[in-house]
Protein backbone atom coordinates (compact mmCIF):
# COMPACT_ATOMS: atom_id res chain seq x y z
CA UNK A 1 0.00 0.00 0.00
CA UNK A 2 1.25 3.59 -0.99
CA UNK A 3 0.88 6.43 1.55
CA UNK A 4 1.39 10.21 0.35
CA UNK A 5 3.05 11.96 4.00
CA UNK A 6 3.10 15.69 3.87
CA UNK A 7 5.61 16.92 6.34
CA UNK A 8 7.02 20.54 6.51
CA UNK A 9 11.00 20.89 5.95
CA UNK A 10 13.02 24.28 5.89
CA UNK A 11 14.20 26.21 2.97
CA UNK A 12 16.46 28.91 3.05
CA UNK A 13 15.62 31.04 0.13
CA UNK A 14 17.28 34.54 -0.77
CA UNK A 15 15.85 35.52 -4.13
CA UNK A 16 12.95 35.31 -6.20
CA UNK A 17 13.65 34.74 -10.01
CA UNK A 18 11.33 36.11 -12.23
CA UNK A 19 10.21 35.30 -15.86
CA UNK A 20 7.61 37.21 -17.20
CA UNK A 21 6.05 37.36 -20.62
CA UNK A 22 5.74 41.39 -20.94
CA UNK A 23 2.61 42.30 -23.08
CA UNK A 24 3.43 45.71 -23.47
CA UNK A 25 7.30 47.02 -22.94
CA UNK A 26 6.43 50.36 -23.93
CA UNK A 27 4.85 50.65 -20.42
CA UNK A 28 8.76 51.44 -18.93
CA UNK A 29 10.88 54.06 -19.08
CA UNK A 30 14.52 53.42 -18.90
CA UNK A 31 16.83 56.55 -17.71
CA UNK A 32 13.73 58.33 -18.11
CA UNK A 33 13.30 57.18 -21.57
CA UNK A 34 10.27 55.63 -22.83
CA UNK A 35 11.24 51.96 -24.01
CA UNK A 36 8.71 52.35 -26.99
CA UNK A 37 10.34 48.58 -28.14
CA UNK A 38 11.44 47.06 -24.93
CA UNK A 39 15.40 47.44 -26.12
CA UNK A 40 16.42 49.80 -23.34
CA UNK A 41 15.05 47.70 -20.35
CA UNK A 42 17.77 45.35 -18.46
CA UNK A 43 16.81 42.09 -18.35
CA UNK A 44 14.97 41.38 -21.53
CA UNK A 45 15.39 38.19 -23.20
CA UNK A 46 13.00 37.80 -26.31
CA UNK A 47 9.59 38.66 -24.97
CA UNK A 48 10.60 37.76 -21.07
CA UNK A 49 11.54 39.80 -18.95
CA UNK A 50 14.48 37.60 -16.49
CA UNK A 51 15.95 39.23 -13.85
CA UNK A 52 17.21 38.20 -10.14
CA UNK A 53 15.91 40.19 -7.31
CA UNK A 54 17.77 39.66 -3.75
CA UNK A 55 14.80 39.17 -1.21
CA UNK A 56 16.70 41.08 2.10
CA UNK A 57 16.82 44.37 0.51
CA UNK A 58 15.42 44.53 -2.77
CA UNK A 59 18.28 44.59 -5.22
CA UNK A 60 18.01 43.14 -8.73
CA UNK A 61 21.31 41.13 -9.21
CA UNK A 62 23.60 42.62 -12.61
CA UNK A 63 21.56 45.61 -12.78
CA UNK A 64 23.51 47.96 -14.83
CA UNK A 65 25.05 50.62 -12.81
CA UNK A 66 23.69 54.03 -13.49
CA UNK A 67 20.46 52.38 -14.87
CA UNK A 68 17.14 54.19 -13.83
CA UNK A 69 13.67 52.22 -14.62
CA UNK A 70 10.19 53.02 -14.18
CA UNK A 71 8.31 49.83 -14.78
CA UNK A 72 4.51 49.07 -14.60
CA UNK A 73 4.73 45.73 -17.14
CA UNK A 74 0.94 44.48 -17.63
CA UNK A 75 1.70 40.54 -17.38
CA UNK A 76 -1.53 38.83 -16.61
CA UNK A 77 -0.80 34.99 -16.06
CA UNK A 78 2.03 34.56 -18.44
CA UNK A 79 4.63 34.71 -16.03
CA UNK A 80 6.95 31.51 -13.73
CA UNK A 81 8.41 32.90 -10.76
CA UNK A 82 10.68 30.89 -8.03
CA UNK A 83 12.47 31.32 -4.60
CA UNK A 84 15.92 30.06 -4.84
CA UNK A 85 18.97 30.01 -2.58
CA UNK A 86 22.50 31.78 -3.12
CA UNK A 87 23.68 29.28 -5.12
CA UNK A 88 20.78 29.81 -7.65
CA UNK A 89 19.02 26.66 -6.60
CA UNK A 90 15.30 26.71 -7.41
CA UNK A 91 13.60 25.80 -4.67
CA UNK A 92 9.97 26.72 -4.59
CA UNK A 93 7.46 28.15 -7.40
CA UNK A 94 5.26 30.10 -7.30
CA UNK A 95 2.08 28.29 -7.12
CA UNK A 96 -0.77 30.74 -8.48
CA UNK A 97 -1.55 32.15 -12.05
CA UNK A 98 -0.74 35.42 -11.40
CA UNK A 99 2.07 38.02 -10.23
CA UNK A 100 3.39 37.49 -6.92
CA UNK A 101 2.24 41.21 -5.85
CA UNK A 102 4.15 41.20 -2.10
CA UNK A 103 7.21 40.06 -4.07
CA UNK A 104 6.49 42.52 -7.48
CA UNK A 105 4.66 45.41 -6.85
CA UNK A 106 6.48 48.25 -4.58
CA UNK A 107 4.84 51.64 -4.95
CA UNK A 108 1.70 50.85 -6.68
CA UNK A 109 -1.16 47.89 -7.00
CA UNK A 110 -0.92 45.32 -9.35
CA UNK A 111 -3.88 43.07 -8.97
CA UNK A 112 -1.89 40.38 -9.70
CA UNK A 113 -1.92 41.24 -13.97
CA UNK A 114 0.91 43.90 -13.48
CA UNK A 115 4.52 44.14 -12.06
CA UNK A 116 5.11 47.89 -10.65
CA UNK A 117 8.92 48.46 -9.57
CA UNK A 118 10.97 51.96 -9.64
CA UNK A 119 14.75 51.09 -9.72
CA UNK A 120 17.03 53.32 -8.94
CA UNK A 121 20.79 53.35 -10.44
CA UNK A 122 22.13 51.56 -7.96
CA UNK A 123 19.87 48.23 -8.93
CA UNK A 124 17.50 48.78 -5.38
CA UNK A 125 14.17 48.92 -5.82
CA UNK A 126 12.31 52.16 -4.69
CA UNK A 127 9.92 51.38 -1.55
CA UNK A 128 10.90 47.95 -1.61
CA UNK A 129 9.69 45.66 1.60
CA UNK A 130 10.75 42.30 2.40
CA UNK A 131 7.71 40.26 1.77
CA UNK A 132 6.44 37.41 3.89
CA UNK A 133 6.14 33.52 2.65
CA UNK A 134 3.65 32.11 2.52
CA UNK A 135 4.86 28.23 2.26
CA UNK A 136 1.06 27.57 1.21
CA UNK A 137 1.27 30.00 -1.95
CA UNK A 138 4.30 28.21 -2.92
CA UNK A 139 5.47 24.42 -4.25
CA UNK A 140 8.36 22.91 -3.49
CA UNK A 141 10.68 22.14 -6.21
CA UNK A 142 11.82 18.69 -6.65
CA UNK A 143 15.48 17.66 -7.23
CA UNK A 144 14.59 15.69 -10.43
CA UNK A 145 12.85 18.92 -11.83
CA UNK A 146 15.79 20.87 -10.04
CA UNK A 147 18.23 18.61 -12.07
CA UNK A 148 16.52 19.25 -15.31
CA UNK A 149 15.59 22.49 -15.24
CA UNK A 150 19.88 22.51 -14.64
CA UNK A 151 20.37 20.57 -17.55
Amino acid sequence: MKVTVSHKVAIEVTHIDVEAGVRYWEDATVNGVADEDGTLIPGRVGEHWKVRIRLADGVVEDWPAGTTADIHYKVCDEGQYWLSDASRQRQMKWAGYYVPNDFLCHGGRGYGDYIILEIDGAGVIQGYQQPTIDDEEWQVVEPAAQERNDG
